[in-house]
Order: C-alpha cells, then sequence, then structure tokens
C-alpha cells in the first residue's frame, strides 16, 4: 500500500519561513531513551544494594543491577515512541484524502507511522534480552550465566518477569513486522491499539501484582501506563511532526492538548492510588521507596508547569513560531524522559514492609478478603470499587449525559427510552461490578458465571439500545474540509471492512458462541483464574464480545450491513440452542474446573466445589432467558415498525399515481384465469405503476 503523492498540498509559505528547514528526529529520540535508560540505572544501582539484601541473593554484577533498569528505562521510551507515533499518523494528521476508509497516508503519516513500527521492533528486541536478564537479576546469576541457552527455559518456565517480557517481545515483533507493509490510513487506530497493548504484560508483574489489594495496584497501574505513554508519545510525535515541517501541526497540538489534560489528571490520580497501597505518609521520606515517589511527584509537577507554559505562551504563537513550541516540547519531554527513569527505577526499590504480615491465601491469591457466603441479598451490602470497569462505566454515563446536554443546545430531540436503556447499561455495569456480584467473582465459580453472564448478556443488551454511536453523529459537528475529526472518525469505523466482517450474522454469532467453549472446555479457565491479569482479560472480552453481538441484532446504531429483521431473528433461533448445551454441559461437567485454585483460597465459610460449579451451569443456562426476551421483543418491534413502513409506501404511491396495487393485481390474476394473458411471458413482462 503506496502513497497518494498527488494528493499532497504544498504548505502555506508563511508557515515554512517561520519554521525553517525541514530536521530529522531519530538524534532526539536517542537522546530522549539514553536519558530514561542513564536515570533508570543510576537509581537502580544506588537502590541495588537494598534490593539484593531484601531478596536474599547474591550481586550479580553491574551489567544487570545497572544493565536491567538501563534497559527498562530504554524500552519504555520506545514505547511511548510507539504509540506516540501511532496516534500522530492517526489522529493528528490528516490522511491523503476525505474518504477515509479507503484513505493513504501522507507523506508525514507515512514516516510517522514507520517511525512507530521500529520503534515496537526495537522494544521487541531489548525484551528478548531482558528474558535472561530478569533470570540473572532475580537469581544472582551472573548475566553470562543466565544468557547460556539451557538457563533460557528455566527463565521462561521459573520466572514471572522473564515470562513477560517474552510476551511483550512476541507483540512487539509481530506487530512492528506487519504493520512496516500495512500503510492505509484506517489500520492507524489498530496499530495505535497494539502499541499499548505491547507493553500491557509487563504491567501485570511487579510490586503492584503482589501481595494485598494486588486488584487496586494491578489495575491503577495499567491505567498508570496507558495515559503515561499517550502523554509522553503524543508529544515526542508532536516534535517530529513539526521537525519535519507537517502540515496543520497546530490542528494536532489543539488535539494533543485536551488528551494532555486529561492524562496528567488520569495520572496524577492513579499514581495516588498505586502509591498509597505500598506506603504510608511518613514512608514518604524515611525510606528509599517514598523517597522516590516524592521525586517522580515532584517531576510530574514541573511537568505540569511546563503544559501550562504551552497553553499560555507557545500555543498562542504557534502559527508564527512553531519552532518555539518545539523548543519547549523537547526540555518537556526529556523532563518526561527523565521521570520514566525514575519510575522505573521505583519497580526495583524494595517497598516498606506490609502493614500487615500476615497476609491468608485468599489475600494473595484475590487482593482482598471475604467474610461471609454471598446470597441474593449480601451482595448488594457489600461493596469494593471496580478501579478499571466501575470507572468506565461512570465515563459512559458521562459522556452519554454530555452528548445530551449537547444535543439539547443544538435544539434537538432524542428519544427518552433511549437514554433510560443506556444509562441503566452504563450505571448497572459500574454498580455490579463494585457491588458484591464483582467482589466475590473470583472467589466462587458461580459468582464467576453471575458476572459472565451479567457482563456478556444483560449490561450489551442496555448499552446498544442506548445507540451511543448515533447520539455522537448527531452531536459532534463535522471536521473542516481536509481535517477529518471524531465526526469523520466515527462513520470510517462504521463503513470498516474489519466491522463488516464481524458484523456478519455467521462470524458474529460464531465469536459470541466460541468465547464460552474455548474458555470452559479447554484448560484456559483454570490458567486465567489464578491470576488478576486473568479476570481483567476475561472481563473485557465478556462485555466487548456481547457488546458487538447484540449491536448486529438489535443496537440502534448503523451498521455496515443491516440485516431484515426475520435473518436476525433466524440467526438467534440457531444460536439458542448453543447457549441452552453450555449450560448443561457445566451442570454435568464432572470435573472440577480450576480445583487447586478455588480448594487453597480457604474461604470462611464451606463451599462445595462441584455443587457450586452445577450452580454456575444452572445459572449459564437460566440467565440467557432475560436477555432473549428483551432482543424477541425488540425485533419483533421493528418488524411492527418494517411492516408499518412498508404499507406507508404502498399508501404513498398509491396517492401519487392513482392505482391500487392489490386491484392490480387481482386483475392481472383475473386476465390470466380468463385467458386473456400469457400465464408465462405477460406476467413476467407485467409493470406496476410506480
Amino acid at each position: 500500500m503506496g502513497v497518494r503523492w498527488a494528493t499532497l498540498k504544498p504548505m502555506p509559505d508563511t508557515q515554512t519561513s517561520a519554521a525553517g528547514k525541514a530536521r530529522a528526529s531519530w538524534p532526539l529520540y536517542a537522546g530522549f531513551a539514553l536519558v530514561a535508560g542513564f536515570v533508570a540505572a543510576v537509581l537502580g544501582w544506588i537502590f541495588a544494594g537494598d534490593s539484593l539484601a531484601a531478596l536474599g541473593i547474591p550481586d550479580p554484577g553491574i551489567l544487570t543491577t545497572a544493565g536491567y533498569p538501563f534497559l527498562r528505562g530504554v524500552g519504555w521510551l520506545l514505547v511511548a515512541l510507539s504509540v506516540g507515533s501511532f496516534l500522530t499518523s492517526a489522529f493528528f494528521i490528516s490522511p491523503a484524502s476525505d474518504d477515509l476508509p479507503h484513505a493513504r497516508l501522507t507523506v508525514d503519516g507515512v514516516l510517522a507511522a514507520r517511525t512507530g513500527s521500529l520503534a515496537a521492533l526495537g522494544f521487541g528486541l531489548i525484551e528478548l534480552l531482558m528474558v535472561p536478564m530478569a533470570l540473572s537479576d532475580v537469581s544472582g546469576q551472573p548475566l553470562s550465566e543466565a544468557l547460556k541457552p539451557s538457563s533460557w527455559s528455566i527463565a521462561i518456565g521459573q520466572v514471572s518477569a522473564a515470562q513477560a517480557a517474552l510476551a511483550s517481545a512476541i507483540i512487539a515483533l509481530v506487530f512492528g513486522l506487519v504493520s512496516l507493509g500495512l500503510r492505509s490510513w484506517m489500520w492507524q487506530p489498530v496499530w495505535l491499539v497494539f502499541a499499548i497493548l505491547q507493553v500491557a504484560p509487563l504491567g501485570l508483574e511487579g510490586h503492584s501484582a503482589s501481595g494485598g489489594d494486588h486488584d487496586y495496584g494491578t489495575n491503577s497501574l495499567l491505567l498508570h501506563l496507558l495515559f503515561a505513554f499517550l502523554w509522553v508519545g503524543g508529544l515526542i510525535g508532536l516534535i517530529a511532526h513539526g521537525r519535519r515541517l507537517g502540515p496543520n501541526l497546530a490542528v494536532g497540538v489543539r488535539r494533543y492538548s485536551t488528551l494532555a489534560l486529561v492524562s496528567i489528571i488520569a495520572m496524577a490520580l492513579t499514581g495516588i492510588i498505586n502509591a498509597a497501597i505500598r506506603v504510608r505518609v511518613e514512608d514518604l521520606f524515611t525510606v528509599a521507596y517514598g523517597r522516590v515517589i516524592v521525586a517522580k511527584f515532584l517531576l510530574t509537577v514541573l511537568l505540569g508547569v511546563f503544559g501550562f507554559a504551552h497553553r499560555q505562551r507557545t500555543i498562542p504563537q504557534l502559527e508564527k513560531k512553531p519552532r518555539l513550541f518545539i523548543r519547549v516540547a523537547v526540555v518537556e519531554v526529556i523532563v518526561m524522559a527523565a521521570t520514566m527513569g525514575v519510575a522505573v527505577s521505583l519497580g526495583r526499590t524494595p517497598p516498606p514492609p506490609p502493614r500487615d504480615i500476615t497476609l491468608s491465601q485468599m489475600v494473595l491469591d484475590m487482593g482482598y478478603e471475604v467474610t461471609k457466603a454471598p446470597t441474593v441479598t449480601s451482595v448488594w451490602t457489600v461493596w469494593r470499587y471496580d478501579l478499571m470497569f466501575t470507572t468506565f462505566g461512570i465515563v459512559l454515563t458521562g459522556l452519554y449525559l454530555w452528548g445530551l446536554y449537547r444535543l439539547r443546545e443544538q435544539g434537538k430531540s432524542w428519544p427518552w427510552w433511549r437514554t433510560f436503556w443506556f444509562l441503566l447499561g452504563s450505571v448497572g455495569l459500574a454498580v455490579s461490578m463494585s457491588s458484591g456480584v464483582g467482589l466475590y467473582m473470583p472467589a466462587q465459580f458461580s459468582m464467576h458465571m453471575v458476572t459472565h453472564m451479567v457482563l456478556s448478556m444483560v449490561i450489551p443488551v442496555f448499552l446498544v439500545i442506548g445507540a451511543p454511536l448515533t447520539l455522537a453523529l448527531e452531536t459532534i459537528a463535522p471536521g473542516e474540509p481536509g481535517k477529518p475529526g471524531m465526526r469523520e472518525w466515527i462513520e470510517a469505523f462504521l463503513h470498516s471492512k474489519s466491522l463488516r466482517f464481524i458484523m456478519h450474522p455467521a462470524a458474529n454469532t460464531i465469536q459470541f458462541i466460541t468465547i464460552f467453549y474455548l474458555l470452559y472446555i479447554t484448560p484456559w479457565y483454570s490458567l486465567m483464574v489464578s491470576e488478576h491479569a486473568g479476570h481483567l482479560i476475561m472481563n473485557w472480552v465478556f462485555l466487548t464480545s456481547g457488546y458487538i453481538y447484540y449491536w448486529e441484532m438489535i443496537g440502534g446504531d448503523p451498521k455496515p450491513v443491516e440485516n431484515s429483521v426475520m435473518k436476525r431473528l433466524a440467526w438467534l433461533v440457531f444460536s439458542m440452542p448453543f447457549h441452552l448445551y453450555f449450560g448443561v454441559y457445566l451442570m454435568q461437567l464432572s470435573q472440577i474446573l480450576a480445583e487447586d485454585f478455588y480448594s487453597n483460597l480457604n474461604l470462611p465459610y464451606p463451599v462445595d466445589l462441584m455443587h457450586d460449579q452445577n450452580v454456575g451451569g444452572g445459572i449459564a443456562w437460566a440467565s440467557g432467558s432475560f436477555p432473549l426476551i428483551v432482543v424477541f421483543g425488540t425485533l419483533f418491534l421493528q418488524w411492527l415498525k418494517e411492516d408499518k413502513e412498508e404499507i406507508e409506501e404502498f399508501d404513498r404511491r398509491e396517492e401519487e399515481t392513482g392505482i391500487d396495487e392489490m386491484d392490480a393485481y387481482n386483475e392481472m390474476l383475473a386476465r390470466m384465469n380468463s385467458g386473456e394473458m400469457d400465464n408465462v411471458s405477460e406476467y413476467h413482462n407485467q409493470r406496476f405503476e410506480r
């Protein structure tokens, strides 16, 4: 997929003269990476003694004590570069044409995307090297010993940090290679998602993923990393775009400014939550871990000052003095890189001893304790805020209400029942995941199945009826010519080939049903349920799969292909036996799923694991009835609407032509019966006025 060179427009002379000549940014990338790696290496080496003493292992040598954090800092900067480059090619740089589903990238877009791919490949290679380094780090072996082929199997089989590094390496290398060859605009948001996912395995291990409250620790760290890479990477992408004299820098800066504000707020909140799990206020100045947190906090405040300076001085002068913005941004990224280095050292500095050193197996496996058996009523009396899904539900609610407010300002109306259903889904998601439903999910199979059904078969039904994308299209104004915005991005998504494929009734039904069987028939469930990361992955898959399925079935938003009600109803009837059999299969299963995990929890109340699994199967079998009733009811109403519209169309044509089509049809049949009309040729040549 090449570049449509002929569609490029020359940059205005005023901007060219103000900006000077185009410059390469690779020296800056290398400098940023070295800053992040150097700060991480120095701090890691300084605190290496404390870490080794806490672990009780010998010193593996400076190649590990300083080299490990150095490469981690460089790797994180490369992830930020990859994320920022694809963020730039997808949303900061306009493609070569306004037809987004078929648009090619401009030269600037290709350069940004290529940078993102190469950065991902560099990160993947670093993570491969981190596999033996992780073994050296946790065992005290010299790096020369850990590099031997015989040590790789030990690292991959027994060291969680090595396993995470290998997973990140595979994601980064595969997506980096594939993305090098796909240069259409529609692929850029996809690569942005993979650029973020390549670092996800690293966020699922370490201090935050172990000990008490590790559900909060993992969730807060993942969100912290997400916004950090968007924040840092987005600014690097803009610097590169400005240095190569890319057009419409002001548009990209304006979009990034909003993202940066959201990111720094989210980073501050998630950082505070993550730190509060490990340290008390008095630890901030008395232990090394606390002092590193203070240093990171001060650097973040300094970055906030940079952001304020951008808003007050450089952005207002951007059209006349783009180099001023770039110079300030370069200094800002240097501070960001140093902050990344500090963050890397934080993960290698021993935290203060836990407040309660007698952690139960339940706390180690789940992150918290439950004290009594769940009942229909008690699940609504115990609460634990779910940082991931409850926050997501609150954000969905806020965005929908904001859309309604904007729509009312424009003097437009919106069906009240769509609002009711969507808020029922978004608020229901927030409440259910923070109530006993989400709290007991990892503790018992039956409660896991309740959560599965809620996320895949209840919440999505409510959300899709609310038609959020239609509300967004009604609310958001079109972008300027040649500068597509949020409205155009949504429309491009709705017309994408990938959505057309997954929205095909056969593909959609298969993806929805297959998830049930693959998870519980294969060993996947036993592997996933033992880690908080596994629960996160399962819950997101349940919610996403259910949303896509019911969107195609009854959703109010536009679809690539609008199938008839009868066709959708037929596919629904076809899928019903598979749902019912799945529940029956679980009820009759003689093997206890994830028996070791559930047995080791030592819950404070007796649980018959086989009976609990049978209850879970019954829940899976019975819970399908409720959404099916809603779906059948919605499809029936849509069928009545289609029938009414068809009758109105017949009446309209009759008024326009003066011909009653039913009378004309009966007249034709009478002529055929009397022999006045040939039964074959004249029948097929018969025309009715429209």
